[in-house]
């Protein structure tokens, strides 16, 4: 089934400023050098479920509440955007049943257990899971909450960057992780009319956004950035956006993920998910000549203590 979803408009924008203000508070702005290039850090793991997506669920439950359309929610997530509905379902009192892969982050589904929400795994990547939360949905009746391809998560997402050039009105470039597009398009649109350059960055084992506009096969294969892998959503307006603005995407190798994440605990006593990571990977690599007007977004710390531990093992051995 091909959806059809707008890009937001201005009024979604400010509708969804609104509502994160009323629900949550700014997230902190950091200065870090990582090989002598000094920047700044957007630091989202401080969210109260631990990642960024829970600005584009809030956003879209509460539009889904107002419009009194629907009942109940349903969306698929490998993990965080699932946390972010299940926090955003509680906050609103509206019921959600979140899908999620089999394959999906045992740390990130045993938060989701503990949530309230119901619970679906099905299927062995996200793909699978997608399909079957919107045949699901369908069925049900109920509101479909794509994690990226609907326009209420976009403009929930931008209200990051937003956030983030209110306080640092000298930031000139934004490096944003890219799995389905969300982030990239709140940010594409956030940035509008400012000179703000926006560069995506993905795993390049797992690129669907990067395959997309440069028209190649995607290729799903491993990375340790599981909430950024899966293709996307047919006719998805995150392409679209993307497409548009002329976006580029950087491709990071898992090694340089990895040193990403042992770059932020060692610099700033963080721990990332690695999906978090790949803004960090592109200026390790090379990739970004990073300047003290460089932004990058860190969106989460959702991982399990033994991925971490490897994660942080590995990137060690490679620097």
């Amino acid at each position: 089934m091909k959806r059809t979803v707008n890009a937001p408009t201005a009024d979604d924008l400010a509708r969804a400023r609104s509502v994160i203000r009323q629900y949550l508070a700014p997230t902190r702005t950091l200065s870090m050098s990582l090989g002598g290039q000094q920047f700044l850090v957007k630091d989202e793991t401080t969210q109260p479920t631990g990642s960024f997506k829970i600005r584009g669920a809030l956003a879209a439950l509460h539009a889904a509440r107002e419009s009194g359309l629907s009942s109940s929610v349903l969306t698929v997530s490998a993990g965080n955007h699932g946390l972010g509905v299940a926090l955003a379902s509680s906050m609103l009192s509206l019921p959600a049943t979140i899908v999620v892969p089999r394959t999906a982050s045992v740390a990130k589904v045993n938060k989701l257990k503990a949530s309230g929400a119901t619970i679906v795994e099905f299927g062995q990547g996200f793909e699978e899971a997608e399909r079957y939360a919107l045949e699901l949905a369908e069925q049900t009746q109920a509101t479909f909450i794509s994690p990226y391809n609907d326009s209420n998560v976009i403009a929930g997402q931008a209200t990051l960057v937003h956030e983030l050039l209110e306080a640092n009105p000298s930031v000139a470039s934004v490096l944003v992780p890219v799995g389905g597009g969300g982030l990239l398009a709140g940010t594409i649109l956030a940035t509008q009319g400012t000179g703000v350059e926006v560069l995506g960055v993905q795993p390049a084992t797992n690129a669907a956004m990067a395959a997309a506009l440069t028209g190649v096969s995607f290729v799903d294969g491993p990375t340790a950035a599981d909430g950024l892998a899966g293709d996307l959503e047919p006719g998805s307006v995150t392409f679209e956006i993307a497409r548009a603005a002329g976006v580029e995407i950087v491709l990071v190798s898992e090694d340089a993920i990895a040193r990403g994440v042992v770059s932020a605990q060692r610099e700033l006593g963080l721990a990332l998910e690695a999906s978090a990571a790949v803004g960090l990977a592109a200026i390790s690599e090379g990739f970004v000549r990073a300047t003290p007007t460089t932004a990058v977004l860190l969106t989460g710390r959702n991982v399990s203590v033994d991925v971490l531990c490897d994660l942080l093992r590995r990137g060690s051995q490679t620097q």
